[in-house]
């Protein structure tokens, strides 16, 4: 996409589905790194779902079911719609274990950890926040240290910056682009997800083996900022990101990059 809506949730349509078994609880690439196969895309009208050797399913963008039902999103309990039986079998078949597709309900609230909130604000489905950060100079250092260089797709960010030196988004406090203010609150751990190639859904060792002799911090490994934004807008390829602060040095979780 060349730009998007940013509205109270994150970018439109951004983490509004999901797949979940039959307790209602959340799956993801972590147990079924198949997932990976899967290719969606924003249409005019619907979500043009892909995958090898399916026919293509398109699940309608606007939900007109107002009944809703809980799921689960780690500790969050989220009001849900559940899509039809043909969505559900469709997923179902690909993965080879049963789940049901679920998109989020208009009405659905799931608030940011109060934590790191600053206004009350919400996110949809994703693990925690709406937005994730990482900049181009970050991805260079690290496919300088790992024996096959990696796109920058493995970590699945929706800002990525250039032009400015590697983990430079560690210090950021608040940034604008375009028009939008945002506040960087809290370094992204990373998990599993990372070493599922994202073309073959096979599993690896990297790049949380490398990632963890440079980027680890009390057990966890971290790379990338999640990211706050105080007022809707509209984000494009090529908007201009400005600094507006830095977090003051005692706060930087690394020192010096």
């Amino acid at each position: 996409m060349q730009s998007a809506l940013l509205e109270p949730r994150g970018l439109q349509y951004d983490r509004r589905w999901m797949l979940v078994d039959d307790d209602g609880m959340f799956i993801t690439q972590r147990t079924l790194p198949r997932m990976a196969l899967i290719t969606p895309r924003i249409g005019e009208e619907h979500l043009e779902i892909e995958a090898p050797d399916m026919e293509p399913l398109l699940v309608p963008l606007t939900i007109h079911i107002h009944q809703t039902d809980p799921v689960q999103v780690w500790d969050d309990s989220v009001e849900a719609v559940s899509l039809g039986d043909e969505e559900s079998e469709w997923f179902s078949e690909f993965l080879g274990d049963h789940c049901k597709l679920v998109a989020m309900a208009e009405s659905s609230v799931r608030y940011i950890d109060e934590d790191f909130a600053h206004n009350r604000e919400q996110v949809s489905f994703a693990d925690g926040f709406p937005l994730l950060l990482i900049s181009q100079g970050s991805l260079a250092d690290l496919n300088a240290r790992l024996p096959r260089p990696l796109l920058m797709n493995r970590f699945r960010p929706n800002l990525v910056v250039r032009g400015c030196e590697p983990y430079a988004e560690d210090s950021l406090k608040e940034i604008m682009i375009g028009n939008v203010k945002m506040s960087v609150v809290k370094p992204c751990s990373r998990c599993v997800i990372t070493t599922v190639d994202p073309d073959t859904g096979s599993k690896d060792l990297e790049p949380l083996r490398t990632l963890a002799t440079y980027r680890a911090v009390r057990g966890k490994v971290m790379f990338g900022q999640n990211v706050l934004h105080a007022s809707n807008g509209t984000l494009s390829v090529g908007d201009q990101a400005r600094i507006i602060s830095h977090v003051q040095q005692k706060e930087t979780m690394y020192g010096k990059s």
